[in-house]
């Protein structure tokens, strides 16, 4: 069986138990040919729709509905990893306690096309304008195919470009290994304004019509994810040798430190809660009109195979 993935950054802890799955040979036991190729930012949900990969790993994935209008045509199949993904890195001589949004008020600082949409309401439900209180700018070629944008963004807060950056966390842990940052907000462990750390999730998506053609390739495709999952969180060293395979040799050093920290997280299930609140922020951000019922949302074949049924 083959199975076309696309993803916007592979040197990333966020999706990483999908390129576990792949390093590991999980997808290969499966039967399954999974390639995963990296698009430019955003690129993996137009590669979707227009029918260039059969499914995207996406480390948000409020991001399908800039292609899939109110889920139609679309579905979620597994997270990759719970909750909001992304922290914000700030130059290490900020004289600021952890989780002080006031202290953010002037400051210059950067995130992706997509995550910019959560970090901009999770400025708002800190406080602050983000249009006013704080200057949000594009890093020159941080939307390059071939870029990984916390990797990117830290070495932009090395040369003094940014303040700080909205980012996974092998940004975040790039920055703060190198002396140079340090993390300021970190939805997933309590720095949550508004329930930020509710707004998104990663996970694998595919098309209601690869799911029609292809029911067996995108069952495999989440038990290999689900196998990778469990392996991560028995023994996150694993990642070490998967981000060997895959990530350039200085951040493979750092991918198992990040991976100890966030093996918690790497669950594969999707409750009905925790679509209500994607769908919540979907609407605050104008993503999404009106409700989405679960079984809209989410590949619900696919829920026996989170579990191992």
């Amino acid at each position: 069986m083959r199975m076309r993935i696309a993803a916007v950054d592979l040197v990333s802890n966020t999706c990483f138990p999908a390129l576990a799955a792949d390093g590991l040979g999980f997808f290969r036991d499966e039967g399954l040919d999974a390639g995963i190729e990296l698009v430019a930012a955003m690129g993996s949900t137009r590669a979707l729709r227009a029918g260039a990969a059969d499914a995207m790993i996406a480390g948000s994935v409020h991001d399908l509905l800039t292609e899939f209008a109110n889920w139609d045509g679309v579905k979620i199949c597994v997270a990759l990893s719970q909750g909001t993904p992304w922290l914000l890195t700030v130059r290490a001589d900020l004289a600021a306690p952890r989780g002080d949004f006031a202290a953010l008020r002037g400051l210059r600082l950067t995130a992706a096309e997509g995550p910019d949409l959560a970090f901009r309401e999770m400025l708002r439900r800190g406080g602050l304008d983000p249009d006013r209180d704080v200057e949000i700018v594009a890093l020159p070629g941080s939307g390059e195919r071939h870029v990984s944008f916390g990797v990117f963004a830290a070495e932009g807060l090395r040369n003094g470009l940014i303040d700080g950056f909205w980012a996974n966390a092998m940004g975040a842990e790039t920055a703060v290994a190198a002396g140079i940052g340090k993390i300021h907000v970190d939805v997933r462990r309590g720095d949550d304004p508004g329930g930020a750390r509710f707004f998104t999730f990663a996970g694998l998506a595919t098309t209601d019509d690869f799911l029609a053609r292809a029911p067996e390739a995108v069952d495999a495709a989440v038990r290999a994810i689900v196998r990778a999952q469990r392996a991560l969180r028995d023994d996150p060293g694993l990642a070490r040798k998967v981000g060997e395979g895959k990530f350039p040799p200085e951040s493979a050093t750092l991918i198992a430190n990040v991976i100890a920290r966030d093996a918690a997280f790497y669950d594969p299930v999707i409750t009905e809660e925790r679509v209500e609140r994607l769908n919540d922020f979907a609407r605050a951000i104008g993503h999404l009109t009106g409700p989405a019922p679960y079984e809209k949302v989410i590949a619900t074949r696919c829920r026996p195979l989170w579990t191992g049924g």
